[in-house]
């Protein structure tokens, strides 16, 4: 079983150039699929998660905020990172995989959004705002998140 996390970043840059800013090293980034635009990658051995980076155009992102409010975003461009982990290794994914999503954070300015199991938003950054939202089931849970995601 698995557990998944999206991040969304509005961008029309091709899936290559944001996996390249999420695994640096060249020979860990995720390759190209039979499908155009699509990136894969697994890493259940090193990280426990896989991930896939797809590049679209007319997204559609809807997640609850930490206050229980639906909240929608609809950017024209985008590209996903949609992580898929471990359930029975979960701390260990999480340890993996928000490295990873600091980094794309950290290297580009464009707005975003984090999603937990497709209905939680747990953070975004709009105009540069970033913002956590605080579903405390989760961030108390992951207390060290903290200090690793932006805001």
């Amino acid at each position: 079983m698995t557990i998944d996390y999206r991040l969304t970043l509005a961008t029309e840059a091709p899936p290559e150039s944001v996996a390249a800013r999420a695994f640096p090293d060249p020979s860990e980034r995720p390759r190209p699929t039979t499908q155009p635009n699509v990136l894969s990658e697994e890493y259940w051995d090193r990280c426990a998660f896989d991930v896939t980076v797809r590049s679209g155009r007319d997204g559609y992102v809807e997640a609850e905020d930490g206050a229980g409010q639906a909240c929608t975003w609809e950017p024209r461009a985008y590209v996903n990172l949609t992580f898929r982990l471990d359930k029975f290794d979960l701390d260990r994914a999480l340890e993996s995989l928000l490295p990873v999503v600091q980094r794309v954070l950290a290297t580009g300015t464009e707005d975003a959004a984090f999603v937990h199991l497709s209905d939680y938003l747990l953070l975004t950054r709009f105009d540069g705002v970033v913002t956590k939202h605080r579903r405390a089931q989760w961030w108390d849970h992951y207390g060290w998140v903290d200090e690793l995601l932006p805001g």
